[in-house]
């Protein structure tokens, strides 16, 4: 059990995932900076705030309350999601497929024979019991060799 969890955390997989993590909560941090200096300012230049501070539209609801439909929280969310996902992709994924690619065209795997099926190996097998029995009937004091 120890060897299996051994083999599963020295993958490179497992590794790669921990650091994107990592980086991406850092990155995290710097995204919603950029959200709140320059988006949610643009974003509040066509709505006014609420008396929470949302903004976004804002509906009568069927009691006569202010309802605001929060978009700078979901566009806050919707590009700290983006942002992530692109730093991720440009930063670890596509660096470690070329790595990748490269490895690969120094050291190309060997194509594996493949291996006959059980139905040709019975054949085979055949084919050589008769060739050996035809083989032992022409020669007096043989037998044929299984």
């Amino acid at each position: 059990m120890i060897q299996g969890f051994k083999e599963f955390i020295t993958k490179g997989n497992v590794i790669d995932l921990a650091v994107a993590v990592v980086i991406g909560g850092a990155f995290t941090a710097i995204v919603t900076a950029v959200v709140d200096a320059i988006i949610t300012p643009l974003v509040a230049l066509f709505y006014q705030p609420d008396d929470s501070g949302n903004f976004g539209p804002t509906l009568t609801g069927i009691y006569g309350q202010e309802v605001t439909f929060p978009l700078g929280t979901l566009i806050t969310a919707v590009i700290s999601f983006f942002a992530v996902a692109l730093v991720v992709y440009f930063v670890f994924v596509l660096p470690m497929n070329k790595y990748k690619e490269r490895q690969a065209a120094k050291n190309p795997a060997v194509e594996e024979e493949t291996l006959p099926t059980e139905q040709e190996l019975l054949i085979e097998i055949r084919d050589a019991l008769r060739h050996g029995a035809a083989g032992a009937a022409g020669t007096p004091g043989t037998t044929p060799r299984v």
